[in-house]
């Protein structure tokens, strides 16, 4: 393979930019300083910047804790942060992309990965996944409106929703929905509580195919094992190991407003994905 190839497939650089490194004298091969139409062979050791790179990926899946105002796409025309911008340093130089998506004023737990495979399993309909959401919404929730989230209902939209988990937990001025979902249309949830009449004040995903949110903090990353990965791949359920996700109305309605969506707390983005231009 020439070598320009092999440092474009490693996600470093574009070719052109590949080149560049090159002439610069920044690359070696095997610690020789490298020419252009050098061809390199599995065996080599390639290094950029005294960096040891190699041309398999290194196959990861992150689980995030995806704050509010945060766009679930990999770029954003808008100039919004999206889920890529909190991906630590170490993992920058991957292709990493989101596994499905949690709507902007949402937090909670998005998967991001560069397992093209995997992906595609958790995202199909033949092998959707349960997802476990917290939702606080303003006054009391009547039964009636309970069995109707329940037994799945017709959205103004004409989508027709299916059944669903809906466990409320009475907090005196409003109520904690802790509601599970098999099926994913869009902002279902939000649209679910408006034909129902119900203003969220704040939603967020503690579960999704087994794994928990636990105690990550907002912002944060973890990158699951071995185990969770290979569960996730034969489509069984697995579970973090980050402590519990259980949540009380205590606390979660902090941040509320007059029916938008919650502000998040300010925090600075990490800065952009580190990549040789």
């Amino acid at each position: 393979m020439r070598l320009n190839k092999y440092l474009a497939g490693t996600g470093l650089c574009s070719r052109r930019k590949a080149d560049e490194l090159i002439a610069q004298g920044r690359v070696t091969i095997n610690g020789h300083p490298a020419q252009a139409g050098d061809r390199v062979q599995a065996t080599d050791t390639v290094r950029v910047d005294g960096e040891r790179l190699s041309s398999e990926e290194e196959k990861v899946v992150l689980m995030l804790h995806k704050p509010v105002e945060v766009v679930s796409t990999a770029s954003d025309p808008q100039g919004r942060r999206t889920v890529l911008d909190f991906v630590p340093q170490r993992y920058r130089h991957l292709r990493l992309f989101p596994v499905g998506r949690l709507d902007y004023y949402s937090e909670g737990l998005i998967l991001l990965t560069n397992m093209g495979e995997l992906a595609q399993r958790l995202m199909h309909p033949s092998h959707s996944q349960h997802k476990v959401y917290k939702v606080l919404v303003r006054g009391r929730v009547t039964d009636a409106t309970l069995s109707r989230m329940r037994s799945g209902m017709t959205l103004a939209e004409g989508d027709v929703t299916a059944p669903a988990g809906v466990e409320p937990e009475d907090l005196g001025r409003d109520t904690l929905l802790t509601i599970t979902l098999k099926q994913g249309l869009n902002r279902q949830i939000r649209r679910m509580c408006r034909d129902c009449g119900l203003t969220v004040l704040k939603l967020k995903r503690v579960a999704e195919a087994g794994l928990r949110l636990g105690n990550l903090p907002e912002g944060e990353t973890r990158a699951l094992s071995q185990e969770e990965v290979a569960a996730l791949m034969q489509g069984h359920a697995t579970r973090s190991p980050q402590g519990s996700d259980k949540m009380s109305g205590k606390g979660f309605g902090k941040n509320r407003s007059q029916g938008r969506a919650p502000s998040p707390a300010r925090r600075k983005a990490p800065g952009p994905r580190r990549r040789y231009h």
